[in-house]
């Protein structure tokens, strides 16, 4: 991991950890704020940093504008904004604009997935390096998978909709290295297929899917026994591939009709936390060939009390640590799947729920909320709140990224950089 740089969502590993050792713990809209500056519209995409460089994907829903901000780090200076214009309508929830997925950058290139816009990358400067054309996206719910740069591809999660595919594109000319098509979900499904009944279910035995099915999940790519693997969590499955060939190595049963969430990994583990029909958090260990639900799945649990999960997780020193969609944070043994605390977390203001997935830095979590409130947990076997730090209860969906000693928050209303 680098210290400098914040490359994509989630940090260099796509893990959420970070390589930081003088980062505030406490900050308020007065205090260790360096800058602050407005965003033209709404959005929920994580910035990414590469040295002097902050990224921003950003849609203009009045304009009809699709593109890419880039913002000087040390001053919050806005250095060029490329893009396209989309006139078609294009289906979503209010909670998920458009640019949801956040930009993945090597230093020298910088790669947005606009939906059915396409895929675009630009150099440093601004400048089109190439696009392409992946066809429409359609879900009500729109799409939120962030690209992913390893060696010389761009790994995409295409989705969710009745066209739904992982993708390895050429990084340097966008051209199509090997493509998996993800298999259609049946129109309805019965419960018992998902685990049994669950509350948020109701009485009838089948379910209309239209709404609920299909993936925004991010790839990631993870060690596993002397080679490096492709994870996605799809409806139903999680799933590995072999990242430069696209060859199916292994998939796990276990996630809902509708992935959600992205998987995350460490110490040997692939985890991954799930909601809607049924909340289930599952480890799997990768390396594996063919189904591995039995062999590679050392357990599974149903949490029947929790909520949902969108953020993704983090693993550390033998624990799980997860935020759900109530705002409450957990803490859950990694070897058993044994809970170890659950806390509600004291918002600011009304909105306590949490769409965000925590950064690790030290022994220490930083956990958004809706309100823009960050909490700084102990990541410990005991529950300790360090730290809530507020700054106005801006809307935020965001997840943190942190880079060389800041914090970089994106609200609704704002960029903000945050530091000693």
């Amino acid at each position: 991991m680098s210290a400098a740089n914040w490359p994509g969502w989630r940090g260099s590993g796509g893990n959420g950890l970070a390589a930081e050792k003088n980062l505030p713990i406490r900050w308020s809209t007065n205090e260790n704020v360096r800058w602050r500056v407005p965003l033209p519209d709404r959005g929920n995409s994580t910035p990414v940093v590469w040295r002097d460089r902050v990224f921003l994907t950003q849609a203009v829903q009045a304009s009809n504008r699709r593109g890419v901000l880039c913002f000087d780090r040390q001053t919050g200076a806005l250095l060029w904004q490329s893009g396209v214009t989309w006139t078609e309508k294009e289906a979503t929830s209010d909670e998920n604009p458009p640019c949801t997925p956040s930009p993945v950058t090597d230093g020298r290139r910088v790669v947005a997935w606009f939906g059915s816009v396409g895929v675009y990358c630009y150099d440093f400067t601004g400048r089109e390096l190439w696009h392409r054309d992946l066809g429409r996206q359609m879900h009500q719910w729109g799409y939120a998978s962030s690209p992913v740069l390893y060696r010389n591809l761009c790994f995409l999660n295409f989705g969710p909709g009745d066209r739904s595919f992982v993708i390895a594109l050429d990084k340097k000319t966008g051209r199509t290295v090997w493509k998996a098509d993800i298999p259609v979900i049946p129109s309805t499904v019965n419960r018992q297929e998902l685990g049994g009944p669950d509350p948020s279910v109701g009485a009838a035995a089948a379910v209309k899917l239209s709404e609920i099915a299909g993936s925004w999940a991010t790839p990631l790519i993870v060690p596993a026994a002397g080679h490096e693997e492709l994870v996605v969590a799809l409806p139903l499955s999680l799933m590995a591939f072999a990242p430069l060939t696209g060859q199916s190595l292994w998939n796990c049963d276990g996630p809902n009709i509708g992935a959600y969430s992205s998987p995350f990994h460490g110490e040997g583990f692939v985890g991954y936390a799930g909601g809607g029909f049924r909340n289930i958090l599952m480890v799997v260990q990768p390396g594996g060939h063919g189904d591995v639900t039995k062999t590679k799945r050392p357990w599974f649990q149903s949490l029947a009390n929790s909520q949902s999960h969108l953020g993704a997780g983090v693993i550390f020193q033998g624990h799980i640590y997860l935020v759900n969609t109530a705002g409450i944070s957990e803490c859950f043994d990694l070897e058993s799947g044994k809970t170890i605390w659950t806390e509600r977390l004291p918002s600011t203001g009304g909105a306590s729920g949490s769409y965000s997935s925590p950064v690790l830095v030290g022994d220490r979590l930083y956990v958004p909320n809706r309100n823009a409130d960050v909490f700084v947990l102990k990541a410990a076997p005991k529950f300790e709140l360090l730290a809530v730090n507020s700054i106005g209860g801006e809307p935020m969906n965001a997840s943190l990224a942190v880079s060389n000693g800041d914090i970089f928050i994106r609200t609704a209303k704002s960029l903000w950089c945050v530091g000693l």
